[in-house]
């Protein structure tokens, strides 16, 4: 687990920013083999999908962070493509395509953009806040 050991909301916002990070690599991965097929007897590519988890805050209730778990191969089916002049189609003449679905990956992708851009939005609306709390000190 990636975590970001600044305490309060930086520290929230940063493990948010870490994980939709390693999201939106996961989803490009996903779109580049979006197209992949399998030999036959092989297994095809199989889209990968983040796990998200929230971390405790030490000696106190609530979470401090978020984080991504682990990394699991989504469980949808290949797809299956009728193409018998293909080289990769089985006898049946059936080839098999990775199960990454364009469509579900773009809604991801923009999903994951505008969390992360949200998290920019608050961090900074923090460190205007922090630095009004301290010009007001100065003062």
């Amino acid at each position: 687990m990636t975590t970001v050991p600044v305490p309060g909301v930086t520290s929230l916002i940063g493990g948010g920013l870490l994980a939709q990070r390693e999201r939106l690599g996961l989803i490009a991965s996903n779109m580049a083999n979006a197209d992949s097929v399998a030999t036959p007897g092989s297994q095809p590519f199989r889209a990968m999908e983040p796990v998200f988890a929230a971390i405790p805050a030490a000696g106190r209730s609530g979470v401090s962070s978020v984080a991504v778990a682990g990394v699991v191969q989504s469980a949808a089916p290949p797809q299956m493509k009728y193409d018998p002049a293909s080289p990769f189609a089985n006898p049946k003449g059936y080839v098999t395509e990775s199960n990454v679905n364009p469509v579900e990956q773009m809604t991801d992708l923009i999903d994951a953009s505008q969390s992360y851009q949200s998290d920019i939005s608050i961090l900074d609306q923090n460190t205007k806040l922090s630095q009004t709390m301290i010009q007001s000190f100065v003062a």
